[in-house]
């Protein structure tokens, strides 16, 4: 099952304990599904769970059954074709039959509690929501234009922000915000997706973490190796033009102990040196060895 399937599934488990929750669900559901008109409701899905809540939510909400139930497996279609079902739920709803465009009727969804029943039921109906593995994307899409207007300024009352855009004839509400798409699970009732988008967000974080780190390993690494090459071609030409014996004890004891480990760091040969050295002193004479090997060069 995909993780947009996952999502639907926790939807699920929502209990249907109030009589306008579950009419608000069902307002949510019928205006993102696939038909609804003042002749048929026709809701299809391949989600299972979905499959198997809605007989149970449109009783509680209406105390009505579907006309037509699925048959087989794949896709499950429910329909309501009876005019005096159509009828009840037109009414519920302060639907007219005769209108050519659907609007929201706010006057249904003056609770929150509602007003999450009705996200929850859109979402189930006409919403997707991407793999955190993959992106970040979890979009509503409608075929009403009018209902995808009034349900962008809902979520903007409800402090939620989405973006709107049109495909295809369809209109479409979407987050790309992680943050902002587990903030609407858990307001809907899907926590443990929401966790999940926030546990893929902090791997992938980690992730882009460590590789950013191995990478300034690698770099400073190459950095030391070339300074290191640098520093042994230097020392290796002043010992063919016969300058290494002349120098000063503490430059020729540097130039010796590079030669002899030129893998070390600058840290493994301040140890080496007698007594040691820090660090920076020992750079400072090999940085010297180098400009000497220079000057012997332009003479």
């Amino acid at each position: 099952m995909s993780f947009s399937g996952d999502v639907k599934t926790e939807l699920c488990r929502a209990p249907l304990n109030r009589k306008c929750c579950a009419q608000a669900e069902c307002y949510g559901i019928f205006l993102y599904c696939n038909t609804y008109t003042p002749e048929e409701i026709r809701i299809v899905t391949e989600n299972r769970a979905f499959a198997q809540r809605l007989p149970a939510l449109l009783k509680k909400a209406f105390k009505l059954s579907f006309d037509r139930l699925p048959e087989g497996e794949g896709k499950q279609i429910f329909s309501i074709t009876s005019p005096e079902k159509l009828a009840t739920v037109q009414q519920a709803f302060g639907s007219d039959p005769g209108s050519l465009a659907l609007h929201i009727n706010f006057a249904v969804l003056e609770e929150t509690c509602c007003r999450l029943s009705f996200l929850r039921g859109a979402f189930l109906a006409g919403g997707s929501v991407t793999d955190p593995r993959k992106g970040y994307h979890l979009e509503l899409t409608t075929s009403h234009l009018s209902v995808s207007r009034e349900m962008l300024a809902l979520m903007r009352e409800m402090e939620q922000e989405p973006k709107s855009a049109q495909r295809k004839g369809n209109a479409v509400i979407y987050f790309k915000q992680s943050d902002r798409i587990e903030d609407f699970l858990t307001s809907i009732g899907a926590p443990l997706s929401a966790m999940e988008i926030m546990n893929a967000k902090l791997e992938k974080d980690l992730r882009g973490s460590v590789n950013r780190r191995v990478n300034c390993d690698a770099a400073n690494l190459d950095k030391a190796v070339e300074a290191a090459m640098g520093q042994v071609e230097a020392i290796r030409r002043l010992e063919e033009e016969g300058q290494l014996a002349l120098l000063p004890d503490k430059l020729r004891e540097a130039a010796l102990l590079r030669l002899a480990h030129p893998e070390d760091t600058l840290s493994q040969l301040a140890e080496q040196c007698d007594p040691p050295i820090t660090k920076s002193a020992l750079n400072h004479r090999l940085r010297k060895l180098v400009e000497l090997a220079k000057e012997e060069r332009q003479a």
